[in-house]
């Protein structure tokens, strides 16, 4: 259903059962996949690729211009995966060309209301993003994560694959996978009730709760921390994950 009020530009693609509510404005080079729903008085700007099954409400601003001076009106692009649920007032931002040009938002996440997400901002897929959290530019997020209400991330950091963020936390250096940090930034365990619920065994949890300690028990350099990891790897991905994001950090590591 497209309501009489809604402005669409003539270079627009619908897929099929889209639904556009009252007041929205979907501008040039926007594509919108099946069975995507937009409520009343939402912005889409170009060019944006979102794709199935997402539902956002009134008052987002998808696929506007980014907040950097640099950036000088060059051709960037917003590309949104399928089943997310971007609530009120989320605003996020295509990239920029001092990155790869684009800003990529994966499948099955839930943005809740006032949530902003920069230019060239690259996130998974399953995470969950708490009322007024913020990303600068360039901040990637892995599968799974929880980001609390009102944290924010500084550009360029990373966050690994199911770590959690307690709310109000400001994140000013990259997390390893699996990590809980806590409102004063700073690494407290493993998130381990969020590996039950995903059905991580008790047997992999406790890996990982080793390889927790080899990053923050025994006062290693991260250069060792990552061959202490790498010799506790085996055939545990899990761990040969966390070392290959320790090696790869050019932030460091929340400490």
């Amino acid at each position: 259903m497209i309501h009489s009020t809604a402005i669409i530009h003539s270079s627009v693609k619908l897929g099929k059962n889209v639904s556009i509510g009252a007041f929205c404005l979907i501008d040039a080079n926007v594509s919108i996949d099946d069975g995507t729903v937009l409520e009343s008085h939402v912005v889409v700007k170009g060019k944006t690729s979102i794709g199935k099954g997402n539902h956002i409400y009134q008052f987002a601003s998808v696929g506007e211009d980014c907040q950097d001076k640099k950036y000088a009106g060059e051709p960037t692009e917003l590309i949104i995966g399928d089943n997310n649920i971007i609530r009120e007032s989320v605003t996020i931002h295509r990239g920029t060309i001092q990155d790869k040009s684009v800003t990529k938002i994966g499948s099955n996440n839930l943005l809740m209301c006032f949530v902003h997400i920069a230019h060239d901002c690259v996130i998974g897929d399953n995470s969950i993003f708490a009322t007024g959290a913020t990303l600068a530019g360039h901040v990637h997020i892995g599968d799974w994560v929880i980001m609390g209400g009102l944290t924010a991330a500084h550009q360029f950091c990373h966050i690994g694959a199911h770590s959690f963020i307690g709310g109000g936390t400001i994140i000013l250096a990259d997390v390893p996978p699996y990590i809980m940090v806590g409102n004063n930034g700073e690494p407290r365990g493993i998130n381990s009730e969020g590996l039950k619920r995903r059905g991580f065994s008790s047997e992999t949890i406790a890996q990982i709760k080793r390889g927790y300690k080899i990053l923050y028990r025994n006062n290693y350099r991260a250069i060792e921390a990552v061959e202490k990891l790498k010799e506790l790897s085996g055939e545990t991905q899990e761990i040969t994950l966390m070392a290959d994001f320790v090696s790869r950090s050019s932030r460091g590591i929340v400490r």
